[in-house]
């Protein structure tokens, strides 16, 4: 059976690094990362057809046409898609480990007890049928008979009534980021399937943003370290909390994966 994926110009994303083999793209907020029920033609994927389509045509949907991982529709920021079976296979290797860091801002009601820790909850997914929240997704929940899954954190503003906190997930369940802090009492603004609904309107849509990936290039072996600025969307929402927007490249920035690697660890 031939599957392919419709090409779709119309869906823009920025690309933030690219080389023969592999791209890290940036996907806007408010749209699917791949085709699904209800989204058949304006997703991410769709786009990237439009500009990469013989390639990762090519890789097939046994290698997912170059998807390596993804986010949620509302979440936005950085994602890996491998354009070459042997750099989508070196890439793949490097998630199964553990090897890839990835990098999330997060605005969050209230703030966490420590200013730095790591969150370890294991997360099972449930059936939608059986939850009464809205849509018909897969969602998770902390439960002991869940897989295990790590998430460290450092917060990087406080306001009177939120917190800009830095997550780093070591491990990749679903919904994991929005779990775990909704499981310590810091749950994200306008997320309204896992926070009660005081956050439901407090952001334009969840404040979630995956803004850093850090790997090693499948091919050369040189280490990659891409990054992009906070989201324009998300922007008035931190001026009203009185937050601070985080930056890229402080001495701060640069020490971030060191720092949530030793406390991951």
């Amino acid at each position: 059976m031939n599957l392919s994926v419709v090409a779709n110009p119309r869906i823009t994303f920025g690309v933030r690094y690219q080389d023969e083999h592999l791209l890290v793209v940036e996907k806007p907020p408010r749209g699917p990362t791949q085709p699904g029920k209800g989204h058949s033609g304006d997703t991410l994927l769709n786009g990237l057809f439009a500009m990469h389509g013989a390639l990762l045509q090519n890789l097939g949907k046994a290698r997912d046409f170059g998807l390596l991982h993804r986010l949620d529709k509302d979440t936005s920021g950085l994602l890996i898609i491998g354009l070459r079976a042997s750099a989508y296979d070196g890439l793949r290797e490097q998630f199964v480990n553990r090897q890839i860091r990835k990098f999330y801002w997060a605005v969050c009601d209230g703030a966490p007890k420590h200013p730095a820790g790591v969150l370890k909850m294991p997360i099972a997914e449930s059936d939608p049928a059986a939850e009464d929240r809205p849509g018909p997704m897969k969602l998770a929940h902390i439960s002991r008979a869940g897989k295990p899954a790590v998430t460290a954190y450092r917060v990087l503003d406080r306001g009177v009534a939120a917190s800009l906190v830095e997550c780093r997930p070591v491990t990749g369940r679903l919904h994991q980021i929005r779990v775990h802090m909704e499981a310590i009492g810091c749950p994200l603004l306008g997320d309204v399937l896992y926070g009660p609904r005081r956050v439901h309107h407090a952001a334009p849509r969840v404040a979630l943003h995956a803004h850093r990936l850090v790997f090693n290039h499948p091919i050369t072996g040189m280490l990659i370290d891409v990054r992009t600025d906070w989201p324009g969307d998300l922007r008035r929402t931190l001026r009203l909390l009185g937050l601070h927007r985080p930056g890229t490249g402080s001495d701060a920035a640069e020490r971030v994966p060191d720092q949530l690697d030793a406390e991951a660890s």
